[in-house]
């Protein structure tokens, strides 16, 4: 068994960040995939990279972690310089690949031994197996194991030398809705832990939940960076109210039709921002009842027929839409 650690040296001081992104930029031909990335990850937080597939995420993480080499700019993990110092940043990270490639014939306990004999330090298997949910899988073949115990096992082999920071990379995708559920417990009990995680979705839900602060990415840029709540703010919306107009559907947003019922809609009460995203119409609003009332009988008096009503809070997909024009979903 290899010798066990409470944490990993390095040179970062309590108070430093504990990772330093300046000026990334990667480029493959004419196509800049990440542009003058900046920012810094605090000790013990979980840090998001949130944006569309194409956005730069896997291509931001792959350098921070010393697995890519950056055209411009560098990243410093605990205070090693991932280009430099790969040996020593490799010692104090863990990393969950976005596709993970393992021995199939091998047995869950097998691989986590043969992972921990890659280190000089590593954590007990069998305390590990418990944390994520898998001490019923040790003696399992990894071909028989679910996605979800598959993401688990990743993300096990990830923690065996006991990091300092976590790296995952869209952990969810693929997973049905309770294997996700479970992996963000995971998570979390993680970051209870003291460790730091940086971890890459396009999943608004996701993001909101886990992340202590989200970096918002489209197009290999930084688009924004703060947490879930003050990005969701700077809508200046409490909620939204969504509908469909079904007899504009195939009428352009450019056409007089369209023009007129944008303008009537944005002189609704409490209405801050009007949107259309495809066939929905979306309100924001900080006074909903006023803006449902108001709407209902404004579009009754000018015949304005809408189907598929319905309210919600803002999301920071809307912010995604302000920012950019599109949804996360559509980019």
């Amino acid at each position: 068994m290899n010798e066990t650690r409470s944490g990993a040296q390095s040179r970062s001081d309590k108070d430093e960040p504990v990772i330093r992104v300046v000026g990334l930029v990667k480029r493959y031909g004419a196509l800049t995939a990440v542009d003058d990335v900046r920012f810094e990850v605090r000790r013990g937080e979980v840090f998001g990279l949130l944006g569309p597939n194409g956005a730069g995420k896997t291509t931001t993480l792959e350098m921070m972690e010393g697995l890519r080499r950056p055209d411009a700019g560098a990243a410093l993990v605990a205070g090693f310089d991932t280009q430099k110092e790969l040996k020593k940043v490799k010692q104090v990270i863990g990393v969950q690949l976005q596709s993970t490639s393992l021995f199939d014939m091998l047995k869950v306990g097998e691989i986590l031994r043969m992972y921990a004999s890659f280190y000089r330090y590593s954590v007990p298997i069998q305390p590990l197996l418990q944390d994520m949910i898998l001490e019923e899988k040790k003696n399992d073949r990894i071909k028989h194991l679910s996605g979800g115990q598959r993401q688990r096992l990743a993300i096990a082999l990830a923690l065996v030398n006991d990091p300092m920071v976590l790296f995952l990379d869209e952990p969810t995708t693929g997973l049905d809705p309770q294997a996700r559920r479970t992996l963000w417990d995971i998570v979390l009990k993680l970051k209870a832990r003291g460790k730091t995680i940086v971890l890459s979705t396009h999943y608004m839900d996701e993001a909101h939940v886990l992340c202590d602060r989200i970096c918002l990415m489209d197009r290999g840029k930084v688009i924004a960076l703060d947490t879930p709540d003050k990005l969701i703010s700077s809508l200046q919306s409490d909620g939204a109210l969504e509908f469909r107009l079904p007899l504009l559907e195939a009428v352009p947003s450019e056409s007089p039709e369209c023009g007129e019922a944008l303008r009537l809609m944005g002189e609704v009460s409490g209405v801050k921002r009007v949107e259309r995203n495809n066939e929905w119409y979306v309100l924001y609003t900080e006074r909903m009842q006023a803006t449902l009332t108001d709407w209902i009988a404004v579009a009754g008096a000018n015949g304005l027929v809408f189907a598929d009503l319905r309210t919600r809070s803002a999301t920071l997909e809307d912010v995604f839409i302000q920012m950019t024009g599109r949804s996360l979903r559509e980019s």
